[in-house]
């Protein structure tokens, strides 16, 4: 029985005990495990040396890595002076659906095969971007906020004041991948009409009754639109102050992808003119949100601190996900999440 010297670099969400715990499930390998936990979410992740929205623990990574062979990580930041103290590593796993966090080139560079675990996390993130739409397209903080106060606002009840029904809507998705695909099933089961916009959406798995679309034509179309989108040099800003004023006057939009592709100022100006009647976000251009934000003030926002994919379920399949893919590496062939570039 082979024997694999393994890190496991997990956190406070995906647990070494859930990663180990998949691991152990492989026949005819005994794995040797070392084990750090690294401090998110309890302490944010930023920009560590050369790469993005990992944990400050280059000290611990390299301190654990030498004699290692397969590493599995969330948010360990893999960067090249990481990587150099990492001679014997030869497969590395990020449980997350990028790995923005690793520099994928170097590690390519030293042999290293490094893995994702696409699809964690598209359950939890599209209901919450469901959540998200529905509480905006229904006012919902508002509301509560009127209870809290000690007030009975039956007057918002009145037709200018209430909300609006996904039945007959027209969504916009922007980006058909897995998040996206769950959000339409969602959506035309409410009796909502979908568009979508996505340059790389695959013809074989756009649902029955989802037409594919341009983005111009989505956006003077949709009465909701909801960001789905992979952050790109290409995706980044691609909504603002022109293509909000495309949307339908009292429209909706919803951004629980990644804060870069929209331009929150010019959200701000359209909710306070009206041209939006109401957006939900999960992400934002900085996190955590700055003291003084005008999206802390703005009208009809529901906003939540970047926790679309956080559901126990999530963490539990980035370990079987990442166990699916170690089987892979060990067996001689592709696990389904390689990456073979940034």
């Amino acid at each position: 029985m082979r024997t694999v010297t393994t890190l496991l670099a997990g956190d406070h969400f995906v647990r070494n005990s859930l990663l180990s715990s998949a691991l152990q499930s492989l026949a005819d390998v005994r794995f040797d495990f070392r084990e750090i936990t690294l401090p998110w979410p309890l302490t944010p992740y930023g920009a560590v040396a050369e790469v993005d929205e990992a944990s400050d623990s280059e000290e611990q990574l390299i301190a654990a890595l030498p004699g290692v062979e397969l590493a599995i990580t969330q948010m360990g930041p893999f960067t090249e002076r990481v990587l150099d103290a990492a001679p014997d590593l030869r497969f590395l796993v990020v449980c997350r659906g990028g790995p923005v966090n690793v520099n994928v080139p170097a590690a390519i560079k030293r042999g290293i095969t490094v893995a994702s675990t696409p699809g964690r996390n598209a359950v939890a993130a599209a209901e919450h971007a469901v959540a998200l739409m529905m509480g905006a397209l229904r006012n919902l903080p508002r509301l509560h906020r009127t209870l809290e106060l000690g007030e009975w606002r039956s007057d918002l009840y009145a037709y200018d004041e209430c909300g609006a029904e996904l039945d007959g809507a027209t969504v916009g998705l922007v980006g058909y991948g897995a998040i996206g695909q769950r959000v339409a099933r969602v959506m035309l089961a409410f009796g909502a009409h979908v568009v979508v916009a996505d340059p790389y959406v695959d013809p074989s798995r756009v649902l029955p009754g989802i037409e594919v679309v341009e983005l111009d034509e989505l956006l003077r179309r949709s009465d909701v639109v909801s960001l789905h989108a992979r952050l790109t040099d290409q995706t980044r800003g691609m909504i603002g102050a022109a293509e909000i004023a495309r949307m339908p006057r009292g429209g909706v939009l919803v951004n629980t992808a990644r804060g870069g592709l929209l331009d929150y100022e010019a959200t701000v100006d359209a909710l306070e003119s009206g041209q939006l009647g109401a957006a939900a976000f999960d992400v934002f251009p900085v996190e955590p949100l700055p003291v003084g934000s005008r999206l802390l003030t703005a009208p009809n926002v529901v906003m939540t601190p970047h926790l679309a994919g956080a559901t126990r379920q999530t963490a539990l399949r980035a370990g079987s996900i990442a166990a699916e893919a170690v089987a892979a590496y060990l067996a001689g062939k592709d696990p389904a999440g390689l990456v073979t570039s940034m």
